[in-house]
């Protein structure tokens, strides 16, 4: 197996600078640079005062520009191609989100302004929670959680705060599926309970029967994503939030596979106690590369009191207020009151579509799903949990034959992948699948986007047995190619800076 060496050939700044050069042209611009520098820096002690110009990289403008631009190039986007990633729901972001968040109106606001000069902006907040109520079946809404995973983490806080105000005390465990995003057990963790896990049945579904073996009276309630991470529908869902229930326990939804439910079921007539939406994959925000994110976490009327605080209310003259009047709040756990510029987003997109157009998003992302599944060889792609029904809005299939057979991985076929010019799909989850890859077309991608993925899918299937040190030795067409995993995760010979790159 080769492997690459991780560097781009791209230069860092300060190596392509050569000094004269300029990428700006400002008339007597040291003069009046000079003349600001002296007025600004009156009074400050001459010891605190640096003696030479930063030594910033001095490029022409074309050198600049083409750097960036090479950079943006070595990179896949989803303005590029698709990002199959199941349980990511890497979808497609409307533009018209995008410039009305960098209104002026909106971007230039500040979180210290006077609530009378941001009523609109509170009233598109409050006009959200009143759209995810009613999406979800929730009765009460946050908007201050940063992520999905900080919204897990808050309904954990509530559960825990709920039952101990009802003299719950001893109720110290929470049941997470073998299936879960990993954030469930490490919310829950965090939150100060021990995890229960609870194995899928041969269906890949949560029974009635698994839950009566582990369920105990310390259980203080379950972690649940419907659909589940392997795209089945969880059919027994009403008898375990019963069986919790019976035993004083609360249900928790992860919201991350929500966009296969939109406008056809809600959480909330499911049982579920507590709900939080990723806004980011189901309303079509950005996600991902480090950014603000918005994890909204909605509650059934008896767990409002505990909501994080501030939340928005409407006062009777119909002005809008930040609240912090929820009487058994678990605090604040967001600066001011979220990220409006994210959530804003999501208003936009959940009004240009209205309630039949968020149908139809559930309804396309579930068929393009069964679609691309259906032209995938079977003999190397296998589902191994109820093969014979439909997925939801993702699926995952598992790559073992082929591996047995060729001795080609999952990894080595996403890798593969990544020479058609496409990205791959999610790798190695849920780890109840071997070999899995995880894969989510979304609802924005055309038929004709989905069989060219499959076609590749199952070209790398074929060369793996006719060719397969090539797949092996890919992705060959990358700016980067394979990686020494190995190296690139030990401590001994991990780079983390550019200093210790070899010359």
């Amino acid at each position: 197996m080769v492997f690459r060496q991780a560097i781009w050939d791209e230069p860092l700044l300060k190596e392509i600078s050569k000094e004269g050069r300029k990428a700006y042209s400002l008339p007597r611009a040291e003069e009046v640079i000079r003349s600001e520098i002296n007025s600004l820096t009156e009074g400050i002690p001459s010891g605190m005062l640096r003696n030479d110009a930063p030594k910033l990289p001095e490029i022409s403008e074309p050198e600049i520009v083409r750097h960036f631009v090479r950079l943006s190039q070595m990179n896949f986007a989803i303005d590029v191609g698709m990002y199959p990633l199941g349980s990511c729901t890497m979808k497609y972001n409307p533009k018209v989100s995008q410039r009305i968040a960098r209104s002026a109106k909106i971007a230039g606001l500040h979180p210290y302004q006077s609530e009378s000069t941001i009523q609109g902006t509170l009233e598109i907040l409050f006009e959200l929670e009143q759209m995810l109520q009613e999406i979800s079946g929730m009765d009460r809404f946050t908007l201050s959680p940063a992520a999905g995973a900080q919204g897990e983490y808050v309904g954990a806080l509530i559960i825990r705060n709920y039952l101990r105000d009802r003299g719950f005390d001893n109720k110290d465990e929470m049941l997470v599926p073998d299936s879960a995003h990993g954030t469930n057990p490490a919310s829950a963790a965090m939150a100060g309970f021990k995890v229960v896990k609870i194995p899928s049945s041969k269906e890949g579904i949560i029974t009635e029967e698994e839950v009566k073996k582990v369920i105990t009276k310390n259980t203080a309630g379950m972690m649940l994503t419907v659909p589940n991470t392997l795209g089945l529908f969880e059919k027994e869902i009403l008898q375990v939030t019963r069986i919790i229930h019976e035993e004083n326990g609360l249900m928790y939804y992860d919201g991350a596979n929500m966009n296969a439910l939109l406008g056809h079921a809600r959480p909330g007539d499911m049982g579920f106690d507590i709900v939080h939406i990723n806004v980011h994959k189901t309303f079509a925000t950005p996600h991902g590369g480090g950014g603000p994110g918005a994890g909204p976490v909605g509650v059934k009327a008896h767990l409002q009191d505990y909501l994080p605080v501030p939340v928005v209310s409407k006062k009777p003259d119909s002005s809008y207020t930040l609240d912090y009047s929820p009487s058994k709040s678990i605090g604040q756990v967001k600066s001011f009151y979220g990220n409006t510029g994210v959530l804003l987003r999501a208003y936009c997109y959940i009004l240009s579509l209205g309630s039949e157009g968020l149908k139809t998003v559930s309804e396309q992302a579930v068929l393009a799903s069964n679609y691309l599944l259906s032209l995938l060889n079977k003999e190397a792609f296998e589902l191994t949990f109820s093969p014979g029904e439909v997925r939801k809005h993702e699926f995952v299939v598992s790559t073992s034959p082929l591996k047995k057979r060729t001795g080609v991985s999952a990894g080595d076929v996403a890798k593969a992948i990544l020479d058609s010019g496409m990205h791959s799909p999610t790798t190695y989850f849920p780890l109840i699948v071997p070999e899995a890859l995880m894969i989510e077309p979304t609802e924005t991608e055309p038929l004709e986007n989905l069989e060219a993925f499959a076609k590749v899918l199952n070209e790398i299937a074929l060369k793996s047995a006719t060719d397969k040190e090539s797949i092996l030795n890919s992705p060959l067409n990358t700016s980067i190619g394979r990686l020494d995993e190995y190296r690139a995760s030990h401590p001994a010979t991990m780079i983390l800076n550019w200093n210790r790159f070899p010359s």
